[in-house]
């Protein structure tokens, strides 16, 4: 990784995101995109000061969806950070892979209720493009200059963490020198909050909203949902060196999977084969690994799964190695979750800082391992495991390493 960019509901860039993460802030709040009052969920962890006036041209913003509009602005945090320069002798062989849960839902929510209160005329012509999920790629390609391979990966919470997976892979095979990967989605909705919660899935603590979110804790009781966008630059090892490029983190080894059992209830067996994938697939062994970057929803079910699922992977080592859930704090951001996720992880390695899980407060007998509770950890990491689960049985895990000459 050379390059990482990110909006998210703690602050919009990367580092300020990861200063408050690891002091344990919250991003979750009571909704003010909309009057949430009529809904049993009122709360969402949504993005604060963001202006995509500040970093888009009007005409752009009337025709893309948020979920879009997120995902540019992170891409061109990553690009810039990264110093990659896109020109005509490299655009072939510069890569985009971008994910979503569904794309545009705010503009579909729209452009539904313009039909059927207005008539098929107030239907917008940007409708199609403005919410297909593709389209954050094709727009990131198209304002980066971007001509080597792309394509969107739509696998509900995995989505942008099989997007890095799908990079990683694309740079291996030897079709691009660097691909920009990651992810963004915009639900913070009445229909995506109302649906979410019919699913008993979302928090309820409307009273306290900053505590609603708490991972493996006894009293969880379902996410947060939250918005934003993740974006990292990754890049074939001997290119990067030779451009003089930084490098964060090495990613080594990627896990995938798909549990075909039922689509919500996860697979602990299956869940711990994907991280055995991955790290198969980095040349590593269980005690190689210094910290988990955990899914950790904040439900009652899949987070004893993942417990469960590390354990299994993992065996005696579980009981040594750190997990956290950065959600505690920013909410699940569904499709850009995996993203976002993993630069925290990079990050992680590159401080030596693993975040706190908040809202830890009473143990949960079944979920048994160190959450690192509430207050960061000072401790080197030197390899790092982000996990990923969606819904419809998606897994996906990747393997991080420091990078050293």
């Amino acid at each position: 990784m050379t390059g990482l960019g990110a909006v998210t509901p703690l602050a919009i860039g990367v580092e300020e995101s990861w200063r408050r993460l690891c002091q344990g802030e919250s991003g979750v709040a009571r909704i003010t995109r909309f009057d949430p009052s009529g809904l049993d969920v009122q709360i969402a962890a949504e993005l604060k000061g963001f202006k995509a006036e500040d970093y888009l041209e009007r005409k752009k913003i009337r025709r893309t969806d948020p979920f879009i509009q997120y995902t540019l602005v992170a891409a061109r945090m990553a690009v810039d950070d990264a110093g990659l320069v896109i020109d005509e002798s490299t655009r072939d062989r510069i890569g985009v892979v971008l994910g979503s849960c569904a794309g545009g839902m705010e503009t579909y929510s729209n452009n539904l209720f313009a039909l059927r209160d207005e008539g098929a005329d107030k239907v917008s012509p940007f409708f199609i493009p403005g919410f297909i999920a593709n389209m954050a790629a094709g727009e990131v390609a198209m304002a980066e200059g971007i001509k080597g391979p792309g394509k969107c990966v739509v696998t509900a919470c995995a989505s942008s963490s099989h997007c890095l997976g799908d990079a990683f892979r694309i740079i291996q095979y030897g079709e691009a020198d660097a691909v920009l990967a990651g992810g963004g989605d915009a639900y913070v909705l009445p229909i995506a909050v109302a649906g979410f919660d019919r699913m008993r899935a979302l928090s309820r603590r409307n009273s306290d909203p900053e505590r609603a979110s708490r991972p493996f804790d006894r009293d969880r009781d379902g996410f947060v949902i939250g918005e934003g966008a993740g974006v990292l630059i990754l890049e074939e090892l001997t290119s990067a060196l030779e451009r003089g490029a930084r490098v964060y983190a090495e990613l080594t080894g990627y896990g995938c999977n798909i549990d075909g059992i039922h689509i919500t209830e996860p697979d602990m067996e299956n869940q711990a084969r994907c991280l055995k994938l991955a790290l198969e697939d980095a040349g590593a062994v269980p005690a190689d690994i210094d910290y988990i970057n955990a899914h950790g929803t904040s439900t009652a079910m899949n987070d004893v799964c993942e417990s469960r699922a590390i354990k299994l992977a993992l065996g005696n080592h579980s009981r040594n190695v750190p997990v956290s859930s950065n959600k505690s704090m920013i909410g699940h951001l569904l499709g850009a979750a995996g993203a976002v996720e993993a630069i925290f992880t990079v990050l992680a390695i590159r401080d030596g800082v693993i975040p706190p899980t908040v809202n830890y407060d009473t143990p949960d007998p079944e979920c048994d391992l160190d959450y690192v509770p509430n207050v960061a950890r000072k401790v080197q990491v030197d390899t790092a495991l982000s996990n990923s689960f969606g819904f419809g049985g998606a897994n996906s895990a990747l393997v991080f390493r420091r990078f050293v000459e």
